[in-house]
């Protein structure tokens, strides 16, 4: 019995658990900071930074479960999404599929970074196909939440938004990979 034990790899390394919590938070400092633009009910936030600069760092597992653990502080009420806003009726409301489409953006990015560590244009491709699948989930909600046509929604929740979040992907890319690469010659990734 003991030998079964000690031959079962943990989920979680000790050192897996801490970047997770730091990752997490992260998140939850940098999320918050949003500015509404008069043409359209969602914000412009740190949210997609944060995310971006997570997955490059913690690959799909940590970055995903960070995404994860932020999305669910934030449905108890602990204020983490854009302007400081928490609770179910944010997740329910309108702009809420955006949110929980990170959890696809970080298992499609996420899996690229893993999949190929040394390869930043194929990260770059995670991004934007990750970015795409959280763009598609949250405007069909947000198109069912408040129905709008497919072109007024593209229109006011994705188009202006293009521009900034390939910014944020960038610049998360050029400051994470050389941390994720200083964290694996640590031991702290694998």
């Amino acid at each position: 019995m003991e030998n079964q034990k000690s031959n079962q790899k943990a989920l979680f390394t000790t050192k897996e658990m801490a970047l997770t919590g730091l990752l997490t938070a992260i998140i939850c400092v940098l999320a918050p900071f949003a500015l509404n633009i008069p043409i359209s009910p969602v914000p412009i936030s740190l949210a997609t930074l944060a995310i971006y600069f997570v997955l490059t760092i913690g690959g799909i597992k940590l970055g995903t479960i960070s995404v994860i653990i932020y999305i669910l502080l934030g449905l108890v009420g602990v204020p983490v999404f854009a302007s400081f806003r928490s609770g179910p009726s944010v997740l329910l409301g309108p702009t809420g599929g955006y949110i929980i489409g990170y959890i696809f953006l970080a298992l499609v990015a996420g899996f690229f970074v893993q999949k190929w560590p040394e390869k930043i244009l194929l990260h770059v491709l995670g991004m934007i196909l990750g970015t795409a699948a959280c763009y598609l989930f949250g405007t069909v909600w947000f198109m069912i939440s408040l129905n709008y046509d497919l072109l007024k929604a593209l229109a006011v929740c994705v188009i202006p938004y293009i521009p900034g979040d390939i910014a944020k992907f960038v610049i998360a890319l050029l400051i994470g990979t050389p941390i994720r690469k200083r964290l694996k010659k640590a031991g702290m990734l694998q």
